[in-house]
């Protein structure tokens, strides 16, 4: 049985205090380092789509998780950074200057969106997003100079040093990496005094302003952020497609990402990570399980965003603090075991918060 306490005051700071959850950490990360060796080619491609999607996920994460600003047009910046990641290659850049170059045009568009787009919350928030998305998908279509239009834009091979990082091997390693360098570089962002302030701000922001909190800058600056990620991962994107056209990015894009947040749990970078890998990998569940259903439902229109619904459905229902939720509570029946009692997460009623800002 296993007891948090803080014998240190550097034990609030680490990362991974105890040896059990190094060691299954780092099972796990040689378990994905070796896997490119013993699957096949098809599915190395699949799970650097996840990778991407991972990414993706964390991005909005910073934003909506631990910020509280909903956003609805998270699949503009993934074109973004996807279109401008292709323009630079196509320019001569290198691949590492490229992918910087998207993500810090996406991060520029980003605050240039939240500057305007915080002085609304909620609803209006997402409405506002909502339209931005629609804006760029249209922009996308129309400036063929750029993009090429409808008629699409070509990717260029990922190459570093002479390398082809475009085999199904090298990409795999490619996407794992900076997904890696992604996640830790936001986990010891969210430990900083930058992260708290999100993290307050998102729980109130009338405390945040008595606390001196600059909340428009924060708000602003998450914004920023989280958009750079999401533009890193539509450079990816770019050259898991290999063939870039505004069809691939649309709303219902966005709202993919919005339910890997929700479903995977809200303030939490696992969840971000573990509701990634279930709607990422659905659609394909999907399709394998449509020969096994009656012909009348396996050929109905709308059939995945039908249960696409139904999963964010019952999850709100019957678990609302997502999967990493039910992770938490499996790693605390482990711990406490034989002390665990039922009543231990039981749901409390919850009531409307209102704040006075004046």
């Amino acid at each position: 049985m296993r007891f948090n306490y803080h014998t240190r005051y550097r034990d609030s700071f680490a990362l991974l205090r105890h040896t059990d959850e190094r060691v299954l950490y780092g099972l796990l990360l040689l378990a994905l380092c070796v896997l490119p060796w013993v699957v096949t080619p098809f599915l190395l491609g699949e799970l650097a789509y996840v990778f991407i999607l991972c990414i993706a996920s964390l991005g909005l994460m910073l934003l909506t998780g631990f910020t509280g600003q909903v956003s609805l047009g998270h699949a503009a910046f993934v074109a973004i950074g996807a279109y401008a990641h292709a323009w630079c290659l196509s320019k001569g850049l290198p691949l590492p200057l490229s992918l910087l170059l998207a993500a810090v045009l996406t991060g520029t568009t980003g605050l240039l969106v939240g500057i305007p787009a915080i002085r609304v919350s909620g609803l209006y928030l997402a409405m506002v997003t909502m339209a931005f998305a629609i804006i760029v998908e249209q922009l996308i279509g129309h400036w063929n100079s750029v993009t090429g239009g409808f008629t699409g834009l070509a990717v260029a091979d990922p190459r570093v040093f002479g390398f082809d990082l475009g085999k199904p091997r090298a990409f795999y390693y490619l996407c794992l990496a900076l997904l890696v360098a992604v996640l830790l570089g936001l986990l010891n962002l969210l430990r900083s005094a930058i992260g708290r302030a999100m993290v307050g701000v998102r729980d109130s922001e009338a405390a945040a302003y008595a606390l001196g909190i600059h909340v428009q800058g924060v708000k602003a600056g998450a914004f920023a952020l989280s958009a750079g990620v999401t533009g890193l991962a539509g450079a990816l994107l770019a050259h898991h497609l290999k063939y870039l056209t505004p069809d691939g990015f649309t709303l219902i894009l966005s709202l993919e990402l919005v339910l890997m947040v929700v479903i995977g749990g809200l303030g939490s970078l696992r969840g971000a990570l573990l509701g990634a890998v279930l709607i990422s990998l659905l659609p394909t569940a999907i399709s394998r399980l449509k020969p096994w259903l009656p012909e009348s439902v396996a050929k109905q229109f709308g059939l995945e965003i039908f249960i696409f619904g139904l999963v964010l459905a019952l999850f709100v229902l019957f678990e609302p603090t997502g999967l990493n939720g039910r992770w938490l509570k499996a790693r605390a029946l482990l711990e406490s075991f034989p002390l665990y009692r039922r009543d231990t997460f039981k749901r409390n009623k919850r009531y409307m918060k209102s704040e006075r800002y004046r």
